[in-house]
């Protein structure tokens, strides 16, 4: 009996059997995070993109508005969207847009449920002189 209980055959294969199931935990856990991680990538563009749009057309208007329709579109975001000015925006005059969006991280089929809020803010100046 003490033979047997010296003997090291097999030793190895509880081993394996735990480090490929924290193996599949981590990648179970990556594939529900990078989703989260591509969609504040894409939010922070689409922040960028709407800014440039208002510094080159110098107002938060129907251009902004077309501009963020086509960028929905685009990424298939959804985001609200904030303006710390309206209307007109001077030339050298700053702004600042805002968008957030509500991103959930499932874990494992459904079990637990962890809402996210993504933020982006992009700042930028008028480029157009208005008389």
């Amino acid at each position: 009996m003490l033979k047997i209980l010296k003997s090291k055959h097999g030793e190895g294969y509880i081993d394996v059997a735990v480090l490929v199931l924290c193996a599949m935990l981590v990648i179970a856990l990556a594939v529900k995070i990078f989703p989260v991680y591509i969609a504040k990538n894409q939010l922070d563009a689409f922040a960028n993109e709407l800014c440039r749009e208002a510094e080159i057309a110098g107002r938060v208007g129907s251009e902004t508005d077309a501009r963020a329709q086509v960028l929905k579109e685009k990424t298939g975001l959804d985001p609200a969207i904030s303006w710390s000015k309206t209307g007109r925006i001077q030339l050298n005059e700053e702004f600042t847009v805002t968008l957030s969006l509500q991103a959930n991280i499932g874990l494992f089929g459904g079990f637990g449920s962890f809402p996210v809020t993504l933020t982006a803010r992009a700042t930028g100046k008028g480029e157009v002189y208005w008389k």
